[in-house]
């Protein structure tokens, strides 16, 4: 049976997407409205209040680099854009849910989000906090199985811890696909732009990704680093090894990494004691 098919036969599983606000159907259509204005969303996000304070608690920590600075929402999305704006409000959704009931994943994605963003911003590359919303939600389909599918979670929990394998390999077993592999499914149905679906798609492969490979490999190398600092917990206690591909894309050996790995370790820090 082919991917496509894998992914077929699980939706058909699913019974229900993880619980989005209404307020997130109508920001859909807004944003992709070339005549919106900041203010116009703004406002809709406001109109749901727990959202909107969700929304600038995210967007004034630490991995985004305006930690306290942004005052309202609309000022949010001048300095973020539409794209990141978006992510973090299915990101301020969705992780509540996580922080309640996969308290170590939301850990892991944040210290993932953390990472990725000062890896980006170390390497001078574009729109850094595009590249640290795709890394807060580089797990979600995680989510979406723990949600959705209960009984297959806990196999796949059982297989991990049973036969000390990958979580993505124990996933693999059970549903035929990963983790990945739903992720963009679920970011596709969700109407995500391709700049947050790509690197979210391939965070474990970034060398597959047919484009957007630099942030691809910025996901992947903030998730294997964010493992080995312990931050969290993924699903299984190994930290995967960085990719080779992954190295090359970004140059890596090219780079201070002491210096990097530093900086990595006091943002983690910055951001340890941030809850919703």
């Amino acid at each position: 049976m082919s991917k496509d098919q894998q992914i077929k036969t699980l939706t058909k599983k699913i019974q229900s997407l993880p619980t989005l606000p209404h307020v997130v159907d109508k920001l859909t259509k807004v944003v992709e409205s070339p005549e919106s204005t900041a203010k116009e969303v703004g406002k809709l996000i406001a109109s749901d209040q727990v959202l909107g304070s969700k929304v600038l608690k995210l967007v004034n920590s630490p991995f985004y680099g305006f930690p306290g600075r942004i005052s309202s929402i609309s000022h949010a999305i001048i300095l973020l854009g539409f794209n990141v704006i978006k992510g973090v409000v299915i990101s301020a959704s969705v992780f509540d849910l996580m922080e309640r009931s996969m308290m170590g994943l939301w850990e892991h994605s944040l210290g993932c989000a953390v990472t990725a963003s000062t890896i980006a911003r170390s390497l001078k590359m574009p729109d850094p906090e595009e590249i640290s919303t795709a890394a807060l939600l580089h797990d979600i389909g995680k989510v979406l199985v723990k949600v959705s599918l209960s009984d297959d979670y806990d196999a796949i929990i059982s297989i991990v811890e049973k036969e000390k394998l990958a979580f993505r390999e124990a996933e693999v077993r059970v549903l035929g696909v990963d983790h990945a592999d739903i992720g963009n499914w679920l970011t596709n149905e969700w109407s995500l732009p391709d700049k947050l679906i790509t690197p979210i798609t391939f965070h474990h492969l970034p060398e597959e990704a047919p484009r957007l490979k630099e942030r691809a490999a910025v996901v992947h190398m903030a998730d294997s680093i964010t493992r080995a600092f312990g931050v969290g917990f993924g699903g299984d206690p190994w930290v995967p090894k960085i990719s080779r591909a992954a190295w090359s894309i970004l140059d890596m050996e090219n780079h201070d990494l002491d210096a990097l790995m530093r900086q990595v370790m006091i943002d983690l820090e910055e951001v340890s004691t941030f809850s919703f």
